[in-house]
């Protein structure tokens, strides 16, 4: 068993911590409105009575940003995992298939799916990750069929009272980081480092998301704004209509 300092997790976030900055700014440069106007819900918006053109266009904006920053930082939180793991136990990216790493562990294999939080997925998403644990399962036995393997979900935040779910275990928050690193306290740690470069690529994104927002809600009122109302069935059809029609002239 090996060990990693606090100062190697703080260098590791302060040198890759960009890559979830960077990522969520060039996301929000190449977005298009059609692209918020299609996969959010338009009936929500209707029934929660929003009036207001940019009202309707910043929450659209926000929902789909928020959903896309998850994924951007979840990626970074497993690439963290990865890098605690193998200082302390000499893990490593799995190959397989659903599986993000291995590591051993007193004569276990552990093979772990990283996920952000614990409400992650719906039932078939949960299937399919217990179809994945068991398919790494068998393929890790072809070379070792008496090797110890048990399955691991990792949830980075979060907790879960009941870890044990029969054919694999799910650890979540302070727990799972426990879990990788054998330090009770790492999920404190890891938090201000997190922080690095902040304030300074926050304004950097909100400079461009004003931008965003305006272009959008310019665009937004010439479509689908008239007489000083939004036409909620123009937005509708935009949205749903088997045949996709053409975005309306004013």
């Amino acid at each position: 068993m090996g060990s990693v300092k606090i100062e190697e997790i703080s260098d590791y976030v302060k040198k890759n911590i960009g890559s979830f900055h960077n990522g969520r700014l060039e996301r929000l440069k190449s977005l298009k409105l059609s692209d918020i106007l299609q996969r959010k819900n338009p009936y929500l918006f209707k029934a929660k009575n929003i009036s207001l053109a940019q009202d309707l266009v910043r929450i659209l904006l926000d929902a789909h940003l928020s959903s896309q920053e998850e994924t951007i930082f979840g990626n970074f939180l497993e690439r963290l995992a990865i890098f605690v793991n193998e200082k302390v136990y000499h893990g490593w990216k799995s190959s397989t298939q659903g599986v993000d790493f291995e590591f051993n562990k007193d004569n276990v294999r552990y093979i772990v799916a990283v996920k952000s939080g614990p409400n992650w997925g719906n039932s078939s998403q949960v299937r399919k990750m217990r179809d994945d644990f068991r398919k790494a399962q068998q393929t890790i036995r072809t070379s070792n069929s008496k090797i110890n393997i048990i399955a691991v979900n990792g949830c980075c935040y979060g907790r879960n009272a009941k870890p044990d779910r029969g054919d694999y275990y799910k650890y979540c928050g302070q727990k799972f980081w426990e879990f990788i690193s054998g330090n009770s306290d790492l999920y404190l740690k890891i938090i201000k480092p997190l922080g690095y470069l902040a304030r300074e690529k926050d304004e950097e994104f909100k400079k461009e998301y004003d931008k965003i927002l305006n272009k959008f809600t310019l665009e937004f009122s010439k479509l689908f704004v008239f007489n000083g109302e939004i036409n909620w069935d123009a937005l509708v059809r935009f949205n749903s209509a088997e045949v996709k029609p053409k975005l309306p002239k004013r």
